[in-house]
């Protein structure tokens, strides 16, 4: 084993653990690190010898070492076998590391019998034996690790004030840290029942281009299950590959077109991602174009955005042959083009990226209700391309109006139609800031407007979310 290797491995988690991970700048208290792949691999060799060395280097008060291990249940009396545990443990000591924490992956709770025969064999303490037993949905995993005091048994390993952490749940409000941990948690767990207690469903089409691997849009499709769980529907997706709704596919695929198709105009709303690249372009514009004439709710996002302005261009102002010059450079109307400081020959580092402020410039407009009234909104991008600014004007008098810009008023970062019931589309990533019970508001006006609920939405932004609680006892301090 080549100690190069494992010297870059330690000094690369060390610079990591000393980086601020917000605005305070201050340097992180704890760094997680996941050692993936199977105890005993070759290929996770180099990886526990280095842990095991950074171990010695920091000491055992500083380190903490969670071991998730499988307890399978065999055959029709349901024992609990606790070898593939136990043996995975083992292999683990070799290596020079012992498990501090042993989460205990199971179809069943981890009986007491159980737990004391793993902490008997792996010398783990018996209240560290954690039961990860199966739930009925992924937010109850929580609330299961808080039953069993793992919160308590971190901080007590490492030597954490539970005051301190208490206080940074409270986002520093000295008022609200004795009681912000408990209720963080009642807040959890209501968001977990109402998972298990849907009230009906909402049919959402994805069309995208990255149809073979789903997880390309992992993000997205995360965002619109907060949406859909914040006003209690369970979230039905279609996924439609954008290729197959363009006219060649009608020839060469013609199941696969009118599935696609089928699929797109049976959903309640229509939601057009990101991406890179000619292929299926042509048949987002399509999209763009029926949910326009159709009046189906539609959300486009970065080159959703792009396309639904090619698509006005082309049906609207009769330009024919608009595009962007991403698609086409010889286009004779390029109503998106390419970022004006950035290299067109040198792709690396040029795209525009990060958070950055978007001012909303019409306080009627849909994006400003959806983000509670505010003027001023903060959303992360990625993109190397943009809405030409010259054709802004003719847009608008046609109706397509572009209600949020940067800071200068020189990029367009939101746009949409006022005689649609929601027709909207942003130039940046709002998928990256949803989070479970504080859904992205584009996501959750897409989600209203599919089931006819928009209006009842303000009153959701304005009100209801329990986070709103949160920062406003955060004013308070």
């Amino acid at each position: 084993m080549v100690p190069h290797v494992t010297d870059a491995i330690q000094e690369w988690i060390s610079d990591i653990a000393s980086k601020p991970v917000d605005k305070s700048g201050l340097r992180p208290e704890v760094c997680l690190v996941e050692l993936g792949g199977t105890v005993g691999d070759i290929e996770s060799a180099v990886y526990l010898e280095a842990m095991q060395q950074f171990l010695f280097k920091v000491g055992r008060e500083n380190f903490l070492m969670i071991h998730l291990g499988m307890v399978p249940v065999i055959g029709a009396t349901g024992e609990p076998k606790t070898k593939p545990c136990q043996h995975s443990v083992k292999l683990l000591r070799e290596a020079g590391l012992k498990p501090d924490l042993l989460m205990c992956c199971s179809e069943v709770p981890v009986d007491e019998a159980t737990r004391r025969k793993l902490s008997l064999f792996c010398q783990v303490a018996p209240e560290h034996v954690i039961s990860m037993h199966d739930v009925s949905n992924l937010y109850q995993v929580p609330l299961l690790l808080a039953e069993q005091n793992v919160g308590s048994i971190i901080c007590n390993h490492l030597g954490l004030s539970t005051s301190r952490v208490a206080r940074s749940l409270s986002f520093g409000c000295q008022k609200d840290a004795e009681t912000m941990p408990t209720q963080r948690l009642a807040d959890w767990k209501v968001l977990s029942d109402r998972t298990d207690s849907y009230t009906g469903n909402v049919t959402i089409a994805l069309v995208g281009k990255y149809m073979g691997n789903p997880d390309a849009y992992a993000s997205v499709v995360k965002a619109l299950q907060h949406a859909a769980l914040e006003v209690n529907l369970h979230l039905k997706l279609e996924w439609v590959d954008s290729s197959m709704l363009e006219p060649n596919a009608q020839q060469q695929e013609p199941k696969k077109y009118e599935a696609a198709w089928s699929a797109l105009k049976s959903a309640q709303g229509v939601l057009v991602p990101g991406g890179f690249g000619t292929r299926g372009i042509e048949g987002k514009v399509a999209t763009a174009g029926y949910c326009r004439a159709a009046k189906k709710p539609y959300l486009g996002i970065c080159v959703g955005l792009q396309t639904a302005v090619i698509e006005f261009a082309r049906s609207e102002l009769g330009w024919e042959g608009a595009n962007s010059t991403e698609f086409d450079e010889a286009t004779p109307h390029p109503v998106v083009e390419f970022l004006p400081e950035a290299s067109s020959t040198v792709m690396g580092g040029t795209m525009r990226l990060g958070s950055r402020a978007t001012i909303i410039r019409d306080p009627q407009s849909l994006a400003c209700k959806l983000y509670g009234g505010k003027p001023v909104i903060y959303e992360r991008h990625r993109h190397r391309y943009e809405v030409t600014a010259s054709c802004v004007p003719a847009f608008e008098a046609k109706g397509l109006h572009f209600t949020g810009q940067d800071d200068r008023a020189q990029r367009m970062e939101l746009c949409e139609l006022r005689d649609h019931p929601f027709f909207v589309a942003c130039q940046f990533h709002p998928e990256f800031q949803s989070r479970p019970a504080k859904p992205g508001p584009l996501f959750l006006g897409l989600v209203l407007a599919a089931t006819g609920q928009l209006e009842r939405g303000w009153r959701l932004m304005g009100a209801s979310s329990r986070w709103a609680l949160v920062f406003r006892r955060l004013a308070e301090c």
